[in-house]
């Protein structure tokens, strides 16, 4: 693992750490369907999974992809010429906005669904959700950032930023934590809180398909997605797919094969 690789995981680890600790000292939802042991091992299990997988085949495709753009010249922003900060900002944001489309493309893609439902099959809300994610999903979300930072023509730095960002606000916004409603409302109008992304998670189907951001929270607002709050007290609400309770949808030999049952 290079020095990017051990800053990522290193900021990535911190945040795993303080989101875990934040939940165990002041848990929003306190009961849990799933003994925590069990769903860690499944939600862990899979991000060593995807980890190892990854390495081998597409690991660090975004900072390959970033570093032979800017060799060659190509994409928008090598093109344009901006000063490099500038650049780097437009990238990141321009990346949050593509992330944004695949999550979406994901709840309206049939085939898509069938691998993204395993993220939300999860019958409970915490910093391991964050990682609950197939590994086949992880290998297509590398390949489909790879090509966005070849197209705008990313720093390679900026890709770092944006990466290490998106993995470090995935574990803020599924953290079982709360914001007072003062607060959260401050920080929702520019970033993705987990009051805001919990929404995403509930059992009703139009408020699953809503809230796809994952760090910026404009573009939900911009592109029609955005529900403030459940029907039900989010306290309260049921976390999961209706069809997926079952216990062998909370396994990990489950989960990796969820995606090719028929239901």
């Amino acid at each position: 693992m290079d020095q990017t690789g051990f800053l990522r995981l290193g900021i990535f680890a911190a945040i795993l750490v303080v989101m875990a600790l934040w939940e165990a000292i002041a848990p929003y939802r306190p009961r849990e369907a799933v003994r925590r042991p069990v769903r860690w091992l499944t939600n862990f299990g899979l991000l060593v999974i995807s980890a190892a997988l990854s390495r081998f085949t597409v690991g660090a495709a975004m900072i390959a992809a970033a570093i032979w753009a800017k060799g060659a010249g190509f994409g928008v922003l090598n093109l344009v010429g901006l000063p490099p900060v500038i650049a780097g900002l437009i990238a990141i944001v321009v990346l949050d906005c593509a992330i944004y489309w695949q999550h979406r493309f994901t709840h309206i893609v049939p085939l898509f669904w069938r691998f993204h439902r395993v993220h939300h099959c999860d019958v409970e809300f915490d910093v391991s959700t964050a990682v609950r994610f197939h590994p086949i999903e992880i290998l297509a979300s590398a390949i489909y950032k790879s090509c966005f930072v070849v197209l705008i023509g990313a720093d390679p730095w900026a890709v770092v930023i944006y990466e290490s960002m998106l993995s470090g606000f995935a574990l803020f916004n599924h953290g079982n934590v709360h914001f007072p409603k003062s607060i959260d409302r401050v920080l929702r109008a520019v970033i993705v809180t987990p009051d805001m992304h919990r929404v995403h998670h509930s059992s009703v189907e139009i408020e699953t398909n809503s809230n796809y951001g994952n760090i910026l929270s404009i573009w939900d607002r911009l592109f029609v997605s955005y529900i403030d709050h459940t029907k039900t007290n989010d306290h309260d609400m049921q976390i999961g797919l209706a069809e997926f309770r079952d216990k062998n949808s909370q396994s990990l030999w489950g989960v990796l094969f969820l995606p090719f049952r028929g239901r």
